[in-house]
């Protein structure tokens, strides 16, 4: 039997999604989409968290170009909506995703990666949008979810130029979180994965679902929303618990571990 384009496994609370084709260095085609699209309901279902990584030597190098060429502009157009509803259940679901980054993170991939909520990356990390130079435009929704992490003009220099960015470059743009040596990145991901599951599901559900779209929101309509998810978040039996701890001196105070 032919190994499978995505691995999923559960380790605790953590759901370890990895990207299978290491010989196309991971690149996404249909197949790929679909295998990561059922993993990540499965994760939703089954799991606290998600760790997202790529087995072999990258990450994701990004949309397999080979299956791109045959398709008519309708063809296109309903291809990248796939890739918004893959993409779209990773960042609007129910559990936290944090990336693994190694290697190359570019096009395809680099979207996937800004649809995590958390991403780590080590030094071999290589950061790029190179659609503006093979003629074509990016449709994984880098132009609204990469765009509002690394902002319009550093965009639009990538994708102009071809510019890639260093791991260093991108921690300091903001586009990754934590740098790890090299190899690194997995481990760092699994101890930021086992800290989230444990966090309480309301403030969970705060931070994916409300903070968002407070973003979006008018100043009023943000605070109003705000002091509703607290509202809800600090009556859980969690907060309830967790309060409890800090003024009986038994929890860690903040930048503690």
């Amino acid at each position: 039997m032919a190994e499978a384009l995505v691995s999923l496994e559960l380790r605790d609370r953590v759901a370890w999604i990895g990207l299978n084709r290491p010989a196309k260095r991971n690149a996404i085609n249909d197949a790929l989409l679909a295998a990561l699209d059922a993993s990540v309901a499965q994760a939703q279902g089954a799991a606290r968290a998600m760790v997202v990584f790529g087995h072999g030597p990258c990450f994701c190098a990004g949309l397999d170009l080979s299956e791109h060429g045959a398709r008519s502009a309708e063809a296109v157009f309903h291809h990248s909506r796939s890739w918004h509803a893959t993409f779209r259940r990773i960042r609007t679901g129910r559990i936290p995703a944090i990336a693994a980054i190694h290697g190359a993170c570019v096009g395809g991939g680099l979207e996937l990666a800004s649809a995590c909520h958390i991403r780590v990356a080590d030094s071999t990390a290589i950061f790029a949008l190179p659609e503006g130079t093979r003629g074509i435009f990016v449709g994984g929704g880098a132009s609204v979810h990469l765009a509002r992490i690394l902002g319009t003009p550093r965009m639009t220099d990538m994708m102009l130029t071809g510019r890639a960015l260093d791991a260093a470059a991108a921690e300091r743009a903001g586009l990754i979180t934590y740098l790890t040596d090299p190899g690194g990145a997995a481990d760092q991901a699994g101890v930021l994965a086992a800290k989230v599951a444990a966090m309480a599901p309301l403030t969970v559900l705060g931070v994916l679902q409300a903070l968002p779209r407070i973003q979006d929101m008018a100043e009023d309509d943000g605070l109003f929303v705000e002091s509703m998810m607290a509202a809800l978040a600090q009556t859980g039996p969690e907060a309830q618990a967790g309060l409890a701890a800090f003024l009986e001196k038994r929890a860690a105070k903040a930048g503690e571990s």
